[in-house]
């Protein structure tokens, strides 16, 4: 297990130049935001907008903290997502716009490139256990946490080795999975 403290993070410009972002983990180590094959961020949104647009990338949204935003993507039913609301998948290259329900929230982004990657992801409350079978498998503390007898503080992550079982002992968490696809 390799911890991801937040605290070593540092702060972006989203592409679009509206907000900004931390890297957790991005593959390859040192792409840019147009060359990754997969990246996990998390994002600041204090104010609504546009979402920057990720041609062949898809997409899931995680709102971590905050009272959520109301979300339209083209081609989708707009929706409200808060700390409750499952992963919201979508493609990248789809027009978005939030509008803030009350206040600035951040979200989780699991972004992939599509035909290559796919992701998995879903909420976590303790007591779990967590076998890691992708390719790999990152969780994300969205609250305060206990992880076997690391503690985790909020938007602190650990990337699992493959075969590793977690124990979410206390707390609330993200479970990212990323596995790579078959060549066509």
């Amino acid at each position: 297990m390799r911890l991801l403290r937040a605290s070593d993070r540092a702060p972006a410009p989203w592409k679009n130049g509206g907000g900004v972002t931390w890297e957790l983990a991005a593959s390859p180590t040192g792409a840019g935001l147009d060359t990754f094959d997969w990246r996990i961020s998390i994002a600041e949104v204090a104010a609504g907008g546009p979402f920057s647009t990720f041609p062949q990338i898809d997409r899931i949204l995680i709102v971590l903290t905050g009272e959520g935003m109301a979300l339209d993507v083209v081609g989708h039913i707009p929706m409200t997502l808060d700390t409750t609301s499952p992963p919201f998948a979508f493609p990248g290259d789809s027009l978005c716009s939030a509008k803030l329900v009350s206040g600035a929230i951040r979200d989780l982004n699991v972004m992939v490139r599509r035909h290559r990657w796919q992701a998995r992801a879903r909420r976590l409350n303790a007591p779990d256990h967590i076998a890691s079978k992708a390719t790999v498998t990152i969780l994300v503390a969205a609250t305060d946490c206990q992880l076997g007898e690391q503690t985790l503080q909020a938007e602190d992550a650990v990337r699992a080795a493959p075969g590793e079982t977690l124990q979410l002992v206390w707390g609330t968490a993200v479970l990212i999975e990323l596995d790579t696809l078959a060549a066509a």
